[in-house]
């Protein structure tokens, strides 16, 4: 996004919205957000009516409704973003099929993630967005943080050359294998695995190759994995980490150079070209045109940079799909395609035993053959 923010009264057109959800995760982050994004929200939605009442009044929209299905067809919003939680009965994701709805009554959505708790599902909703012609953004906030998006640019750099590795380390536990059937035993896993996976599957494109060791005290896992470029990965989910601790790490390594991310905010790219001579360097330190550059937020001033919605990519992510729906130019991140990678990878976790290595599968493109009423 640009260095220069418009904000939400700036715009000269908006995008008719509606909301599902009243809940405190979208309280603190995504309604916020609306404020630096062409949003005109006209409606909210939520199963208790009261909140949806009071988060109509808080945040501007003149309607509230108890019915998403009411909502849809009186409001007839552009599009719909949808921040719900699990179904108490079966643990599945609320969001999959109140998405489909939307869809289904011509508008666009965007998602919190997880989308979906099944690739099964995740393809359902492929094909009712290719069906209804009708965007999907998933809320992966990572990948449109200012400090992934800095990486991402520079491993790009013919300098930088093709990445070889990457580490991302994360704190999560994986269940023991006889819960990993429950979706309920799953939830904290599935609603986690999004973060560090989609920054892996942004980097690197889809894992090709998966297997892991598991520790059952804190349920850690060390996972290895190979892309389609050759490069090769491990996702170490640090079930015994304090909470205190910095909560991610993520290094990238290229040909003679490397890029490290640490708690998601100081971004570290050490450069090539830097050579000392092993047993006579007097000197640690290196030319300038060739020393490491770091970058950090500073944290004194009340600018848009160092609020929580901007370094966390909630921001962001809003703008890339109010984007796609003002110019009808389908999105390019935060895609069923990068949820879909998501969802096998979580399968994995589900289904292959610790030790083992197994092959993924790869996205199959939709075609009209592949749509429903297709052959």
């Amino acid at each position: 996004m640009s260095d220069t923010v418009t904000f939400q009264f700036e715009y000269d057109e908006r995008i008719r919205c509606a909301f599902i959800g009243a809940g405190g995760h979208s309280y603190r982050n995504v309604y916020p957000a609306f404020q630096y994004a062409p949003v005109d929200l006209v409606a909210v939605c939520d199963v208790d009516v009261d909140r949806a009442a009071t988060y109509s009044r808080m945040f501007g929209a003149p309607n509230h409704y108890a019915d998403h299905h009411e909502m849809l067809a009186a409001e007839r919003p552009e599009a719909v973003f949808i921040v719900t939680a699990y179904d108490d009965d079966t643990g599945r994701v609320q969001a999959t099929g109140l998405a489909v709805d939307c869809l289904r009554a011509g508008a666009h959505v965007w998602m919190e993630k997880p989308a979906a708790a099944s690739v099964t599902e995740i393809e359902t909703l492929r094909r009712v967005s290719a069906e209804t012609g009708r965007f999907v953004v998933v809320g992966l906030k990572k990948i449109f943080s200012p400090a992934f998006e800095k990486v991402e640019s520079l491993i790009a750099k013919p300098e930088f050359g093709p990445v070889s590795s990457v580490y991302v380390r994360y704190p999560e536990s994986l269940p023991p294998p006889e819960q990993r059937n429950d979706l309920h035993a799953m939830r904290g896993f599935l609603d986690h695995i999004y973060h560090p996976a989609a920054i892996l599957t942004r980097l690197l494109g889809p894992v090709q190759r998966f297997g892991y060791e598991w520790e059952p005290q804190t349920g850690s896992s060390v996972a290895t994995m190979r892309f389609g470029s050759g490069a090769i990965g491990t996702l170490h989910l640090a079930g015994g980490a304090a909470h205190t601790s910095p909560l991610e790490r993520v290094e990238v390594v290229g040909r003679g150079a490397n890029v490290v991310v640490d708690n998601g905010v100081r971004v570290t790219y050490y450069r090539p070209g830097a050579h000392r001579e092993y047993g006579r360097s007097a000197s640690f330190l290196v030319d300038d045109d060739v020393a490491p550059l770091v970058w950090e937020p500073e944290f004194s001033l009340g600018q848009l940079y160092n609020k929580n919605l901007f370094y966390l990519g909630y921001v962001q992510e809003v703008l890339h799909f109010c984007t796609s729906v003002r110019s009808g130019v389908a999105p390019t991140k935060g895609t069923l395609e990068d949820a879909l990678a998501i969802m096998h990878l979580f399968e994995a976790y589900r289904q292959t035993p610790a030790g083992a290595t197994v092959t993924l599968p790869s996205p199959r493109p939709i075609t009209p053959e592949h749509a429903p009423g297709g052959s």
